[in-house]
């Protein structure tokens, strides 16, 4: 019996990290798009805001995802808002990500106009959007993929807390430290988005499965 645990605890952990990996660097893409759509002097202050935002977002989330989750009919909810998420990045695998662009790359582009997709707002001529219009951007964007980080990171740790709390410490530090280089890996070896896509798909059908067991067990009861 301890060696089956053992295995389930090291395939979460598997999950969770290739989940994290993924989702902090679609995450720091948002940012460099958002930023390369301000002029080149005020970047540096979009990416900060938006790294940081990001980063207080996943710990907000982090807190209290793990309560609500225990709320029937919440896990089946996650469960149904990760196939959005699985959809979006089927579309934006789909796409190629011809217009992508991390943080470093948005510091080095001239000023010029970039399109904007996916999880930012659809694009505008640089000199055209404000630093406080392009953080609010990447806010608004953080919000949702902050929420499904840490939501997929709770649906592969299961019933195995210090897997979940690894995953979300390690989500943190990705997003602060190393968001920028997993997003030109991701670039440029797109296969890597197509396992996160298919782990974070099964992620989500677990979750709704066993959401959909625990409404039925307490509607049952409740009958």
């Amino acid at each position: 019996m301890e060696s089956v645990d053992l295995w389930s605890q090291l395939a979460a952990l598997g999950q969770v990290v290739a989940i994290d990996l993924v989702l902090a660097g679609d995450n720091a893409i948002v940012v460099g798009m958002a930023a390369a759509a301000v002029p080149l002097a005020q970047r540096r202050k979009v990416i900060f805001w938006g790294i940081g935002a990001a980063i207080i977002l996943r710990i907000f989330f982090a807190l209290i995802t793990t309560q609500l989750l225990a709320i029937i009919g919440l896990t089946l909810a996650g469960g149904v808002l990760l196939l959005w998420v699985c959809w979006k990045m089927y579309r934006e695998l789909r796409s190629h990500g011809t217009d992508e662009v991390a943080p470093d790359e948005a510091m080095d582009a001239p000023d010029a106009t970039v399109g904007v997709s996916g999880n930012a707002a659809a694009g505008a001529a640089v000199g055209g959007v404000t630093v406080g219009a392009a953080i609010w951007q990447i806010v608004v964007a953080d919000v949702s993929m902050s929420l499904d980080n840490v939501l997929a990171v709770a649906g592969a740790a299961k019933d195995h807390p210090t897997i979940l709390v690894i995953g979300l410490l390690l989500s943190v530090v990705l997003m602060g430290a190393a968001a920028n280089m997993i997003a030109h890996v991701l670039h440029k070896h797109r296969w890597i988005g197509w396992v996160g896509l298919a782990i974070i798909t099964y992620v989500a059908l677990d979750m709704i499965w066993r959401g959909s067991n625990e409404v039925l067990m307490h509607t049952s009861w409740l009958s």
